[in-house]
């Protein structure tokens, strides 16, 4: 609430959980200078409307009946059904100015190559393929904010390169993995350089393609799951900085919602080959001729996808393949460029693929992307989460009563069930919560997230979520 206007003062729920009110703030101003107001809140949700291609979130279809400004500092959007989650997905959306978008014929394909928004920076000095740069709004609306002038943003080839300008003080804030942080980066100005990792990221996942056999057996799932030793993969593709997912997979941003009894049933978690060529010969697997296991089909070699340059990733899929392999099951690790391999994972065209998670202010939204059969698209249709596409009924039905529960003691329950789902059905393969990668030089700006002064997540890949904002909009020049 305080650096996003349109939700700065406070929301109220109404006619049984249906209707959400929001006071926006007064006094505000886009960066070209003109006023801001509720009715640009209530254009833009009705711009999606108009134009489904930019609804990303499907949030008309799925959630909302109507939108609407009785005045200039209230906002109304009523929902077709209960779904007290709805708040946490409309809150992100991104509002446009009126005044503009209003003029613009095709929405859809506009360029909007001088963007307006009511951000702390908003002014595009430098937009080029390697750096881009934003100044700092001219009539931002918290007075005195931000103090930094402009962002600038290079793009690296890989992480390597990455964290050789974050050593050499060309980067004063940056969300990398870096092998023995200490040595490599605190040890080369040790009275300025600072990084803090909390486990509150996303999961960090093996997916398995649920579409395409053997990995539509939740056996095979389990057993996959059971060759990989999770203490030499923290070892040496996370260098310690994380630790073994627990059967529940939550990160510990969900601490409080974990429960004892899903916790305790490890029994696909740790590690044990044996067990996992037990389990896969339930399956139907054989050994074959060259000693890997085969199906029906004969015998079957699966590639695990992997982005190159992101060196931790690739060193996870290299332990894993080892660990698939000893347990006879014939895997590879392939890696892509980022786009080749995200549009692979988005359409499905994998066999195995690690991959990040979905996260929000409490695991619902994790578990849904993870379980949900309205979630499930097509092979080949992109998807913006569930890559690995998997539905199960009794998910769904925990999912539903969480949507239009509101007591405390009752969502609890309710996630409790969804994390012992999970453990029971094996949708997908935790492998270790991703750290939140903070590193930051204290030699030009001051002020950082610190463990001893935790006022926001100290990462700077934390835009979508509004943290980041957050930090620059307290970062003090030295």
């Amino acid at each position: 609430s305080e650096f996003v206007p349109w939700l700065a003062l406070r929301h109220t729920w109404s006619e049984g959980n249906r209707l959400l009110t929001f006071t926006t703030r007064s006094g505000v101003s886009w960066s070209d200078g003109r006023p801001f107001s509720a009715r640009d809140v209530a254009f833009t949700f009705n711009l999606l409307a108009k134009f489904p291609a930019l609804d990303r979130g499907n949030v008309w279809d799925r959630l909302l009946e109507s939108v609407e400004a009785p005045d200039d500092t209230t906002v109304e959007l009523r929902f077709k059904r209960v779904f007290v989650p709805g708040m946490e997905e409309l809150v992100a959306q991104q509002i446009v100015p009126e005044h503009i978008w209003s003029t613009i014929e095709d929405p859809v394909a506009f360029p909007n190559e001088n963007p307006v928004g009511t951000g702390p920076f908003t002014e595009v000095n430098v937009f080029r393929n390697q750096i881009y740069e934003l100044g700092r709004n001219p009539h931002y609306w918290q007075p005195g904010k931000p103090q930094v002038k402009a962002l600038r943003f290079p793009a690296f080839p890989s992480n390597d390169r990455a964290n050789l300008a974050l050593a050499f003080g060309e980067v004063d804030w940056a969300g990398n993995f870096i092998p023995a942080v200490d040595r490599v980066y605190v040890a080369r100005r040790p009275e300025a350089h600072r990084y803090w990792f909390p486990l509150t990221e996303s999961m960090v996942f093996l997916y398995a393609n649920t579409t395409r056999a053997p990995f539509d057996d939740s056996r095979v799932r389990r057993a996959l799951s059971l060759a990989i030793d999770r203490d030499l993969l923290v070892d040496v593709a996370a260098y310690r900085y994380s630790r073994p997912s627990d059967p529940t997979a939550v990160s510990d941003a969900y601490a409080y919602w974990r429960d004892p009894e899903a916790v305790a049933n490890r029994d696909w978690v740790d590690y044990n080959p044996d067990r996992a060529r037990e389990l896969l010969g339930q399956a139907g697997l054989t050994p074959g001729a060259d000693g890997y296991l085969a199906g029906p089909n004969g015998p079957a070699t699966y590639q695990i996808l992997v982005v190159s340059g992101w060196s931790d990733w690739v060193r996870a899929a290299q332990v894993i393949a080892r660990g698939l392999q000893e347990a006879g099951i014939n895997a590879s690790v392939r890696t892509y460029d980022f786009g080749a391999w995200f549009q692979r994972l988005q359409e499905g065209d994998f066999d195995l693929a690690i991959g990040w998670s979905f996260d929000g202010p409490t695991p619902y939204s994790f578990y849904r992307w993870l379980m949900a059969t309205d979630t499930v698209e097509p092979i080949g249709t992109p998807a913006i989460g569930n890559w690995h596409r998997f539905g199960s009924a009794r998910a769904d039905s925990l999912l539903a009563a969480y949507e239009v529960e509101t007591d405390p003691e009752r969502l609890h329950e309710l996630m409790a069930g969804l994390q012992r789902v999970f453990v029971a059905e094996a949708p997908a393969i935790p492998l270790y919560p991703n750290p939140s990668w903070a590193e930051y030089s204290t030699a030009r700006f001051e002020n950082f997230p610190t463990p001893e002064n935790p006022y926001a997540d100290p990462s700077p890949n934390k835009f979508g979520r509004g943290e980041t904002l957050l930090v620059l909009t307290n970062l003090i020049p030295r």
